[in-house]
């Protein structure tokens, strides 16, 4: 409909208006008849709005059939891997039943808190949240003792980690490891030691230094347990590890070399399994390929573990 024409039905009425009062004024019918042409503009307006709209939604139909496929897949999707997921659950049950708890005792010596800088002490309690994580889902886990716990280390627990009171399978106790356990049973195990660890005896206290200090404090340890006048002994490393930095380790390896000797039963094993490669980790002697094909096979059984997991 032109713009320029008005409807008959709308002439009509305004005809018949002006028939039935003749006091009716001809610019009032000139302002009705424009205001309605407005309004009829603008309802012409709304329904090619409209028509555009459903053109759209006619345009848009594979489109919406595509959407609706590709959710249907999305759904089928996400319930095959709930059921994977089940099915590794159960796989990790099954783990979880294999688990025997050794009574070996692990100590993290916190004694050393005044002696690190704030972002040392951050290190510290990493490396512990490490150790607890991997003594949670070792196979033979250890019972695990933080001693002297208090001072930057707690504090920092409490701002960063405040689920660390929570934590499961650990002692953490502010008194000294000296106070909690008989002397004769406690082995300090420091790189510093003349003595050497052959084998485990789980019946024994091995205990860690909880100390980040970047070689600050050589030989702290060792000194330590001298005057405390308890066994101290070092990780056969040099017996198997040739590495291109220093044989002090971070408290974490130290900790993790215990769980995995604990599995494997085998040091150069343990040592393989957790030496970081920074560290430039290579062994000491010629090594037999079979003994090759064991570490291998060992670390594509872990990583399948870790996976699941």
């Amino acid at each position: 409909m032109s713009s320029g024409m008005l409807p008959e039905n709308l002439v009509a009425s305004k005809v018949t208006d002006i028939k039935g009062d003749g006091k009716c004024n001809l610019d009032q019918i000139g302002n009705e008849l424009l205001e309605k042409m407005e309004n009829i503009e603008a309802m012409s307006k709304r329904q090619r709005k409209k028509l555009m709209k459903q053109k759209q939604w006619e345009e848009q139909r594979n489109l919406r059939k595509q959407k609706r496929k590709e959710k249907r897949l999305k759904r089928k999707q996400e319930r095959q891997s709930q059921l994977e997921s089940s099915n590794d659950g159960s796989f990790r049950k099954r783990l979880r039943r294999d688990v025997v708890p050794s009574t070996l005792r692990l100590i993290i010596d916190c004694s050393f808190d005044n002696l690190m800088e704030l972002k040392d002490v951050k290190k510290l309690h990493k490396q512990i949240q490490r150790c607890y994580a991997e003594n949670r889902k070792a196979l033979h886990p250890v019972q695990f003792y933080l001693t002297s716990h208090g001072g930057q280390l707690k504090d920092n627990m409490n701002e960063t980690d405040k689920g660390w009171v929570n934590w499961k399978d650990i002692h953490i106790k502010s008194e000294h490891y000296s106070e909690l356990m008989k002397k004769e049973d406690l082995v300090y195990l420091t790189s510093d030691s003349p003595e050497v660890l052959n084998e485990l005896d789980e019946s024994k206290a091995y205990v860690i230094g909880g100390l980040v200090d970047h070689n600050h404090h050589k030989g702290i340890t060792y000194k330590r347990a001298q005057e405390e006048g308890i066994s101290h002994a070092q990780l056969p490393l040099g017996i198997f590890v040739k590495m291109n930095s220093r044989k002090v380790l971070a408290v974490n390896h130290v900790f993790e070399i215990i769980l995995a000797f604990l599995e494997k039963r085998d040091w150069e094993e343990a040592f393989f399994t957790v030496l970081p490669q920074r560290k430039g980790a290579k062994p000491l002697n010629e090594t037999t390929e079979a003994t090759m094909c064991k570490r291998q096979k060992s670390e594509m059984v872990q990583g399948e573990i870790s996976d699941s997991e």
